[in-house]
């Protein structure tokens, strides 16, 4: 069982050593695991990672290498989970989903779900009022319904909830790929701005030719080596829909590092709110305030945001409509605060610029930002980029 998990991990490009290996093994002996898959997680992971830049890279091959065992952690204990077994998933015809109405405001259906569960007794499957799964009511998992509330199901199917309970992972951007990433960085580097600065540590052939013709002798000229001066913030969206994506947002993120000496990112998840993150992991307990940012970076930074803008209008419009937390300000109160100090901001859009309009948040999102959205093309980047210079 753990010795195709250790060849899969050298196959996925997680350098693991033998032994790292028998470490593992030596902790499953002492029973340090305490027979949990979460535990073991934990302990396989920090065994058998040395360096934070492969910790994507193990999680993605712990997913498949043990696919199937259950998850310890119920991410909303107020709700059985009997309630939730995915026991019947109702496939229902388009005529039958416009038949299903939304029922009620963002606000209005928080207090329905609040009677709910103080209502409900058993488990539900098939129906449209109760806790439960498969049907067309707005609380539950593997149903449909237009916006609703999402519980215990695993990744999201239509994309419409209002909000989410569940447990949720998000990658960081490694910056290593590199397929795919070539004409990003000749996009990119039409943005940069080369000056010398520093000390003079480059060799200056010219200079040292002409010094040479102009004394007689030979005279060696240094120069400070050229550098480029532009500063790029990088607010990068993860999660949720941002996974049908996230390959040519890694691309892009690396393209990006490779072209810039000087790029900070965070990450941010569907809209901008009160805190970001460095690290997906620590997201809830090692947040950054959003207005440490604006603090720290000055308004001579560029700022790029990279994100789907796929989501529930209310994220944008509402207090406490983000999905994973109960954000006092609306989304839209951050954009504007952020856009106001960072004059020179674009929002680059993975969704391909036809599909826009199906997506009303997108419009909402593109509106906030001045019509400043682009999308993740090579004509993209480049508008990107002349919108950045000035």
């Amino acid at each position: 069982m753990f010795v195709p998990f250790f060849y899969r991990l050298r196959a996925g490009g997680v350098p693991v050593t033998l032994r790292e290996f028998l470490t593992l093994l030596e902790a499953l002996a002492a029973g340090l695991h305490d027979f949990s898959v979460e535990h073991f997680y934990y302990l396989s992971r920090a065994a058998l990672v040395n360096d934070e830049r492969y910790l994507d890279r193990f999680d993605r091959v712990f997913a498949e290498a043990f696919e199937g065992l259950d998850a310890i952690e119920d991410p909303f204990a107020s709700v059985p989970d009997e309630w939730l077994t995915d026991a019947l998933q109702r496939l229902l015809t388009d005529e039958e989903k416009a038949l299903v109405k939304q029922q009620g405001d963002f606000r209005e259906l928080l207090e329905k779900l609040k009677q709910r569960m103080a209502e409900q007794g058993e488990r539900h499957a098939g129906g449209s009022k109760w806790i439960g799964t498969g049907g067309t009511s707005p609380f539950g998992a593997y149903g449909y319904n237009p916006a609703g509330i999402r519980v215990g199901q695993h990744e999201s199917r239509h994309r419409r909830a209002f909000k989410v309970w569940d447990k949720r992972e998000f990658a960081d951007m490694d910056g290593t790929s590199e397929l795919g990433t070539r004409n990003m960085k000749v996009a990119l580097r039409k943005l940069r701005h080369l000056t010398r600065d520093g000390a003079p540590d480059e060799f200056d052939l010219n200079g040292t030719i002409d010094k040479t013709a102009r004394q007689g002798w030979l005279d060696i000229q240094l120069h400070a080596a050229r550098s480029n001066q532009i500063k790029l913030l990088l607010l990068l969206d993860v999660g949720g829909s941002m996974d049908d994506h996230v390959e040519r947002a890694d691309q892009l993120f690396t393209a990006a590092r490779s072209e810039f000496q000087h790029l900070e990112h965070v990450y941010f998840h569907n809209c901008l709110y009160e805190r970001v993150w460095k690290d997906n992991r620590s997201r809830m307990t090692d947040a950054t305030p959003t207005r440490e940012l604006l603090r720290t970076y000055g308004p001579d930074w560029r700022v790029v945001f990279v994100g789907d803008a796929s989501m529930s209008p209310w994220e944008i419009t509402q207090p406490g409509g983000s999905v994973e937390h109960w954000n006092e300000e609306a989304g839209h109160v951050w954009l504007k605060r952020v856009l106001a100090h960072w004059e020179r901001a674009v929002w680059i859009n993975p969704v391909p610029e036809d599909q826009w309009r199906w997506t009303p948040s997108i419009g909402l999102v593109n509106e906030l930002v001045g019509g400043r959205m682009v999308p993740l093309t090579i004509d993209g980047l480049e508008q990107a980029v002349r919108l950045l210079r000035h």
